[in-house]
């Protein structure tokens, strides 16, 4: 069963328009960094909401929370943003040293490269005249020939993102979204169970959003992507409450 519903056959015929490809391709080369806001996201809300969970576990005040939460948000939130960074630029360089490499094969062996060409696209069915303008079209242009490489005969891609764009997309989601189960103990005037409570339904409904902008992202089913991240959440939620819980003896209360 498909797990997001099908566009109308009108509405398939207005995405296969040549401006809609068009515009489709382009923006297929182009790195979204909402994958990372919402990776971002998500581990910011169920990290943050387990502390508060496992201070409210081990009957701690809620000024201990925020402290404990705020620390754990930043610490946190940079390290999973250096990781990022790192990940990142890791798989940029991996890129760009392939990209050498092609670029070193064209310039001593073109011929052995232009027959790299030739196998490849006659492994997807052409042949005879046809083949070979096909390997003259891509050969003339020494970008083209190298990007050629690149996707079809190492799988790479042609562009990769910005490693500090992607790590600063990580650390403001992170911050953003994981301060939400902070508010409610900001607040005051609530009873300790009345706060978590409070707390436990804000990071609830973030989870929910952040699930939907995470099934936006993977193209899955808004509702199971929203369900699937309260789910996640909730079990972090639970594990860190029932520690807290068991170990609220060595808190002195």
């Amino acid at each position: 069963m498909s797990s997001q519903p099908q566009p109308s056959p009108e509405g398939l015929k207005d995405q296969h328009t040549p401006q809609a490809i068009a515009r489709r391709l382009a923006a297929a080369t182009q790195h979204s960094y909402l994958g990372d806001f919402v990776l971002g996201a998500v581990d910011g809300t169920v990290t943050t909401f387990a502390v508060v969970s496992g201070a409210a576990g081990a009957d701690m005040a809620a000024g201990v929370a925020i402290i404990l939460g705020s620390a754990n948000l930043f610490a946190d939130g940079l390290s999973m943003a250096a990781g990022n960074y790192l990940s990142v630029k890791a798989d940029r360089q991996v890129v760009e040293q392939a990209r050498a490499m092609e670029q070193a094969h064209i310039e001593h062996i073109p011929d052995g490269e232009r027959e790299e060409i030739r196998q490849i696209f006659a492994g997807k069915g052409f042949e005879g005249e046809l083949l070979e303008q096909i390997v003259d079209v891509i050969t003339r242009d020494h970008q083209q020939w190298i990007d050629t490489m690149l996707t079809e005969e190492l799988g790479l891609p042609r562009e990769t993102p910005d490693p500090l764009r992607a790590a600063l997309s990580t650390f403001s989601a992170f911050v953003a979204a994981g301060s939400i189960p902070l508010v409610p103990l900001l607040t005051g005037g609530l009873s300790p169970r009345a706060t978590f409570v409070a707390s436990a339904v804000a990071t609830g409904a973030a989870f929910l959003l952040i699930g939907v902008l995470k099934g936006k992202v993977l193209g899955r089913s808004l509702w199971v992507s929203a369900f699937e991240t309260f789910a996640i959440g909730g079990v972090a939620a639970g594990v860190a409450y029932g520690v807290g819980f068991i170990l609220r003896g060595l808190s002195g209360s």
